[in-house]
């Protein structure tokens, strides 16, 4: 592994979907670095009260504390979408420049990182498969429409908890991300960390012949992108890692 090798550190909450982030650091020769440290959660369940405990202030920084012991971090990303849009678009902003405050590296978060990735595509009209309960997927829904992103179809899943999203496979995905594609929308959108993607986004804009993002794919893009990481095209990673801006 090259001492080069951009390092971005992720703060996850709980065990779900975890093990994508080493298999794509594998997949890539270890072109990048991605180490993770698990938050503290209290109710692993996909509740607004619960995700505004999980996104907590004291939750957060005490995760940063021991990101910042195991690794010398270029950046870091709140690897959370719900986490981070249930505090609304200021709230999702005051976490982030926390935890860069506490870092001293540029951060950011999932939910932020949607926005930037719709705005480095120049794309607004959005298909949304969300894997949660409607009234949590619905605050995504609002995080969305802040930034004037038009959601031109959305269907909420109703999965109760993260292990749950945790299990669906690639099948069970692309079946999530056809059923809300619709000729008007120029990109689908795929939140929650809790989900396994990122072997998958080829296979999944096959699935509907357009860009599909996903949480753990705008993540690490993010990340890299506040890093200055220029790792050049990925294909494996789908339009948004193709797309010259």
């Amino acid at each position: 592994m090259s001492a080069a090798a951009p390092t971005v550190g992720l703060l996850y909450p709980g065990y779900s979907a975890e093990d994508d982030f080493p298999q794509l650091e594998e997949a890539l020769d270890h072109a990048v670095r991605l180490p993770l440290v698990h938050t503290s959660v209290g109710d692993d369940v996909h509740t607004v009260e619960a995700l505004l405990d999980t996104g907590s202030p004291g939750r957060l920084a005490e995760g940063a504390a021991r990101l910042a012991d195991a690794a010398t971090l270029d950046a870091a990303m709140w690897a959370c979408t719900s986490g981070s849009f249930t505090y609304g678009w200021e709230g999702a902003h005051v976490q982030a420049d926390a935890l860069a405050q506490q870092l001293e590296v540029p951060v950011s978060s999932t939910s932020i990182a949607f926005v930037e990735a719709l705005r480095f595509l120049g794309l607004s009209k959005a298909a949304v498969a969300a894997s949660y309960p409607d009234e949590l997927a619905q605050h995504f829904a609002s995080f969305l429409r802040h930034a004037d992103v038009d959601i031109v179809q959305f269907a909420s899943h109703g999965i109760y908890t993260p292990p749950e999203v945790g299990l669906l496979t690639l099948p069970q995905v692309a079946e999530m991300v056809r059923s809300v594609d619709t000729p008007e929308a120029e990109v689908v959108l795929v939140p929650d960390t809790a989900m396994h993607s990122l072997l998958w986004i080829r296979d999944l804009e096959e699935a509907v012949g357009k860009p599909v993002l996903t949480a753990n794919q705008v993540t690490v893009w993010q990340g890299l992108r506040l890093a200055g990481a220029s790792l050049g095209p990925i294909p494996l990673l789908g339009t948004l890692f193709t797309h010259e801006g």
